[in-house]
């Protein structure tokens, strides 16, 4: 790995050092700037790798990479936003959630725009889900479904399509997450017709696709961004135009992102879709008999896709499809009944479609998931890892690549300038080498790693429980876990997120503390994310208990937030078919996978936990990590290397004494 050249290259160093100087425009226009050393060292060093090609354009390198672990209070998105900007290139700034994208627009372009460039054009763009299609809202308001949605609000809905510029459901803050009526009028990808559509003209999103080409910065999220090049990998029209350079932001979340993408999905709800959206087209050319017959061959084809679910065990979650598959007449028998009928629904669709152009989606949809059941009935393919996940109503098929080293170089890296990686946690042990092995980075890859500039020294504590205390194994853990959580939620007097490796475990100290603790008590699952961190914001004194999302992308300053406590280290169930066949990957290799990957997994996703105390310089607070394993276990040592440098005590005594200093 290649260190940062501190050697100036051009202009765009020099000019990118004086904005982010003492005295500089970000000191003089931005209220509240505080000069930080290490937000100049990272801008610079993305200057660098921006600007490496000579002034006239004649020495253009591909490939330069770059990735930066910038941990909490850098201010990297103004680090990485502002040499992009003076670069001119076209860049795609991709991040790990919509939230982070409406900031930037919101909140970092216009400044930018106002003081350093008023000729950047910038645009959010985001999944087709999230865009209004008025050929469905068309089709849905003319339809008997319509009275039953009154009371969503269609008339605000109606009032909102006056004015919207850009149809994007996030303007529509009155409607909830999972609402039905947006399912029915969003721009799905599979019920597009293109150019066939009667409202091409104005959709929203054929606007968007225009604007994304003439915009310099396009700021998306990682989903998009590998639904696009998975798109791209096999010859389909690309979501997003070309682009010279890709800045990742929250690039730890890279791996499992590409893995979905770059795999291949069955649903039967694809089946059901699919007849569904038949009939509903069926309905506007009623007496049409070979759309009655297409209608009739997918409402077949749907419930010989639901005989096939109902062979799968009811048992819900993640497991190898060749458990399933071995031996099993009856899946061969029903997946041979399956594709033929696939087969001839295809027929009938291509019939239907010579004289009905709009009816060419549902071939293409009948296509693809044709060539997706193909790949899960012929000989495996040792690249990829085949497994199924039971829900409560349906069964999914993944067939998931084991290493996407091989595609990101193959369909990515090599074709842009630059691709930039950062992240509050790109590291284990303050090495990149885990990383960079599994996204197939090389010693080309530069390096810069900037500490958090936050005083973890004298304004915070690490609590691990003394010697004696259960290892998580024990069966006397779970009691003493939730007797130890309760003392220091008293020390804290609440004011503490709790982090769970299990729901159950996280339900089950619900019902503990709930008739226990004297503060309010929120818990994940009882309100939407944003509405749980409202509630926890205004009452100062009370605890919120999480899992999975809240490890990360919580952002509480103040006092209100005091304590982060986790109940033991976040090791993945070693059980998932895909974690699995990455180990016994890594095995054949000769390397160990415990050590080279579940560990280096596990650290990251405790530094994202523990990131959660600190969020701006006058914070302080307890870390708490209640995992014997820290000091018992041989790899303990990996973690605590991994931790903020935050004193460790080990006595609820010490805890009560850290809190009355405060």
């Amino acid at each position: 790995m290649q260190g940062i050249s501190p050697e100036f290259s051009f202009d765009l160093r020099t000019e990118t050092r004086q904005i982010f100087s003492p005295g500089g425009l970000l000191s003089e226009k931005l209220s509240g700037f505080d000069p930080r050393p290490g937000q100049q060292d990272m801008a610079c060093a993305i200057a660098d790798i921006l600007h490496e090609d000579d002034p006239w354009g004649h020495n253009v390198v591909m490939g330069r990479k770059l990735a930066i672990e910038a941990e909490t209070g850098i201010g990297k998105t103004l680090a990485y936003l502002i040499p992009a900007v003076l670069s001119g290139q076209k860049i795609v700034v991709s991040t790990g959630t919509i939230n982070l994208q409406e900031q930037i627009l919101h909140k970092e372009i216009p400044f930018i725009r106002e003081h350093i460039d008023p000729t950047l054009t910038a645009l959010c763009v985001k999944g087709r889900q999230n865009y209004l299609c008025y050929y469905r809202y068309h089709q849905f308001t003319a339809s008997p479904q319509a009275p039953l949605f009154q009371n969503m609000r269609m008339d605000a809905l109606e009032e909102w399509l006056q004015d919207t510029e850009t149809g994007d459901r996030a303007e529509l803050d009155w409607l909830p997450d999972q609402s039905p009526l947006w399912r029915e009028i969003s721009a799905t990808t599979s019920q597009c017709l293109g150019s066939n559509c009667p409202d091409y003209g104005p959709c929203f999103v054929t606007r968007l696709r225009k604007e994304a080409g003439k915009a310099r910065l396009l700021i998306v999220n990682h989903h998009l961004f590998f639904s696009d090049l998975a798109l791209r990998r096999h010859g389909f029209a690309e979501v997003l135009p070309r682009y010279e350079s890709v800045i990742f932001d929250e690039a730890h979340h890279l791996e499992n992102v590409a893995t979905r993408y770059f795999g291949i999905g069955l649903s039967h709800y694809q089946f059901i879709d699919l007849a569904r959206d038949i009939e509903k087209a069926h309905a506007d050319s009623v007496g049409d008999k070979a759309q009655e017959k297409a209608l009739n061959l997918a409402q077949s084809l749907s419930q010989q896709a639901q005989r096939l679910v109902s062979l799968f065990p009811l048992e819900k979650g993640r497991f190898p499809l060749h458990s399933f598959t071995a031996d099993n007449d009856e899946w061969y028998r029903e997946t041979e009944l399956l594709a033929s009928r696939l087969v001839t629904l295809a027929d009938q669709l291509e019939a239907v479609g010579l004289r009905y152009e709009s009816w060419n989606g549902f071939l293409r949809r009948t296509s693809e998931a044709s060539a997706a059941l193909e790949h899960f009935t012929a000989p495996p393919d040792s690249s990829y890892v085949y497994w199924y996940e039971r829900r409560d109503k349906t069964v999914a098929l993944t067939a998931s690549p084991i290493d996407i080293a091989h595609d990101l170089h193959k369909s990515f890296y090599n074709t842009v300038k630059s691709t930039i990686f950062t992240s509050a946690t790109l590291t284990t042990g303050s090495n990149f080498s885990y990383f960079f092995g599994r996204l197939g980075l090389g010693d080309d890859t530069k390096t810069l790693q900037l500490p958090t500039p936050f005083d973890y020294k004298n304004r915070t504590r690490l609590y691990i429980p003394a010697n004696g205390f259960p290892m998580p194994s024990d069966r006397s853990f779970f009691t003493a876990m939730q007797e130890e959580i309760y003392e220091l939620l008293i020390a804290s007097s609440g004011r503490a997120l709790v982090l769970f490796t299990s729901i159950k475990a996280m339900d089950h100290m619900y019902a503990y503390l709930s008739d226990r603790l004297p503060y309010p008590v929120f818990v994940q699952g009882e309100a939407p994310k944003q509405k749980l961190l409202e509630n926890f914001r205004e009452e100062t004194h009370s605890v919120l208990l999480a899992v999975a999302s809240f490890w990360e992308g919580v952002d509480v300053p103040g006092n209100t937030l005091s304590a982060v406590i986790i109940d033991k280290l976040p090791f993945e169930v070693p059980s998932d078919p895909v974690i699995m066949a990455r180990a016994d990957k890594i095995k054949e290799a000769g390397g160990n996978p415990f050590f080279d990957f579940q560990v280096p997994r596990a650290i990251l996703t405790l530094r994202q936990g523990l990131g959660r105390l600190m969020r701006s310089t006058t914070d302080q607070g307890l870390l708490a990590i209640l995992d014997a394993r820290l000091f018992a276990k041989s790899y303990g040592r990996l973690f605590l290397k991994s931790t903020p440098p935050s004193p460790i005590i080990r006595s609820l005594d010490e805890v009560r004494a850290f809190f009355k200093k405060e």
